[in-house]
């Protein structure tokens, strides 16, 4: 399965799931910043569906990240958050809206060091926690999407976890894969391993419906 096909197939799933495909439509409609759907929603979906459960099941949340370094108060955020949930009544998932430009004022204080400023979004999606979920989906058109996946889409389809540790420690990737595998403990997990995992060369790709 080439990179396209899976990237086709990756929006066939979005399309057909409530909670992601009327989140990416909200934020499409936003238009107040670019936004990404980020990592675990997409991932959990896609390890539903290849192990026959609803396309919900073991779903907490959905991550929304943006990159705006101009304003980086807490409260723009928030007020993305409250924006969404009035556009979206009663949606199932708990909104976790994050700017990326701002990560850094706050990574010490919760994961215990420090980190450099992101430079983008997609910088951001670079470091995330695992090759399976750095993983940003975004709506650009109403019929074109744009995927950014600096791995691929091998791990995700094949539920296949593996650290990605240009940023987090073994403590943070261990704890992660503990709560996933109590909920999906069909997934092939690696042990932590000090190298890096290359980035694919071609990391975006536009899919048109």
């Amino acid at each position: 399965m080439t990179s396209l096909k899976e990237a086709e197939k990756l929006i066939e799933i979005i399309e057909n799931s409530f909670h992601l495909r009327e989140m990416a439509i909200a934020l499409y409609e936003l238009k107040t910043e670019k936004f990404y759907i980020g990592a675990g929603a997409i991932a959990q979906t896609i390890w539903n569906i290849q192990t026959n459960r609803p396309l919900d099941y073991g779903i907490d949340d959905i991550d929304i990240v943006y990159y705006n370094p101009k304003n980086t108060e807490e409260k723009h955020e928030k007020k993305v958050v409250e924006c969404l949930n009035q556009k979206l009544e009663e949606y199932p998932l708990w909104i976790d809206v994050k700017n990326e430009a701002r990560v850094h004022l706050w990574y010490r204080n919760k994961f215990g060091y420090d980190i450099e400023p992101y430079k983008s979004i997609e910088d951001a999606i670079d470091t995330w926690p695992t090759t399976a979920t750095s993983l940003g989906i975004s709506k650009i058109s109403e019929k074109c999407w744009e995927i950014y996946a600096p791995f691929g889409f091998m791990d995700v389809f094949n539920m296949k976890i593996i650290a990605n540790n240009r940023q987090i420690t073994k403590e943070i990737y261990d704890i992660k894969v503990k709560k996933w595998t109590q909920k999906w403990p069909e997934l092939d997990v690696v042990k932590w391993d000090n190298k890096l995992v290359p980035f694919i060369e071609d990391k975006k790709i536009i899919v048109r419906k």
